[in-house]
């Protein structure tokens, strides 16, 4: 599973996880993940459960992909499936300059609950913001 998730995941970010680390981190306690394929790997999410908690590690969608539901799927499968392991709060960062994601998320129950300055690194664009959201999962589904 880990080389489709890597391919997934370098259609939507120009430094994308490798195999390896995929492989390593799904080898990791509580890590699960969810891949959507049509003839090759198209969107894919990455999550941790730990201490009733389950947090995104990543989510990506091919760009001819996007806004076709595939994401939100991914995300309430993964939402449901962290309830069934038993996490009672979901938590992820997105980008402060990814509007597009921090909707998907909203749209889905997702909060603003902090901020990281400076988390994610552009290389010689600087550095960006993420947002840290929360999504309580005893609540409806999202």
């Amino acid at each position: 599973m880990a080389p489709a998730l890597a391919a997934a995941h370098a259609t939507a970010f120009p430094a994308p996880w490798s195999a390896a680390e995929f492989r390593d981190l799904l080898a990791s306690p509580g890590v699960f993940g969810f891949l959507a394929e049509e003839g090759t790997p198209q969107a894919m999410i990455l999550c941790r459960v730990a201490a009733g908690e389950v947090e995104v590690l990543t989510l990506a969608v091919a760009p001819e992909r996007r806004r076709q539901g595939v994401g939100r799927e991914l995300v309430r499968a993964a939402m449901d499936a962290a309830r069934h392991a038993g996490a009672e709060a979901a938590f992820l960062e997105v980008a402060a300059d990814n509007p597009a994601a921090a909707a998907l998320y909203a749209s889905l129950g997702f909060r603003r609950a902090g901020l990281r300055r400076g988390y994610y690194d552009r290389g010689p664009g600087g550095r960006v913001d993420a947002l840290v959201m929360r999504l309580d999962l005893n609540g409806a589904a999202p």
